[in-house]
């Protein structure tokens, strides 16, 4: 039985394929605003549990993964920018600091006739650290459409490299799968 994927994220493709390749895509309709959670590393683990259980309701029996990533700078959240306005003000703010990424990962499969419910979920962080960034280089990447799907309007495998002076942590993580921790989490899942 292949696991579902909750995401369409290309990068999550990617890196769960590290993992398995014996997997499939289905596109959870979670209404991610609705939500809220008493830190950005809850907030995390809350919308994942959320996309999972959402596509897991869609397909008794089968084992979904769900992920969320939210960028955490100074307790602020960071998710997907809006508009360009929005992406500048984030980058911004990330400029000559250090940040936390947080990725909610869980795991979960609800109840076809004679089966059990089941889930585990956890959250990695990965702290990552900027340099200070040039107005110009901010207002050029801010023109591309790179900043667009990513928390924080940045991609840590794209251009925002060039701002990145070092990470603790889970490279993976900050790309929004940490494989690692998944790979254990999955085994543990199985392992039941």
């Amino acid at each position: 039985m292949p696991l579902i994927l909750a995401s369409t994220s290309p990068r999550r493709r990617e890196l769960m394929s590290l993992i398995t390749d014996d997997f499939v895509v289905r596109t959870s309709d979670v209404d991610e605003s609705a939500l809220c959670a008493d830190s950005p590393v809850h907030l995390a683990r809350t919308l994942a549990t959320a996309k999972a259980q959402a596509v897991a309701r869609q397909n008794p029996g089968q084992i979904v993964l769900g992920f969320d990533t939210v960028v955490d700078c100074g307790g602020r959240v960071f998710g997907k920018p809006r508009d360009q306005a929005d992406a500048l003000r984030m980058l911004r703010a990330l400029s000559g600091r250090e940040h936390q990424v947080h990725t909610g990962v869980c795991l979960c499969t609800l109840p076809a006739p004679g089966q059990e419910a089941h889930m585990l979920a956890c959250a990695e962080t990965s702290t990552v650290h900027f340099a200070p960034i040039d107005e110009e280089d901010l207002a050029a990447y801010a023109r591309t459409p790179e900043p667009y799907d990513k928390a924080g309007a940045y991609a840590i495998q794209g251009h925002a490299a060039l701002w990145c002076t070092g990470i603790e942590g889970c490279y993976y993580n900050i790309m929004g799968l940490p494989v690692h921790r998944t790979a254990q989490l999955l085994r543990q899942f199985l392992a039941r």
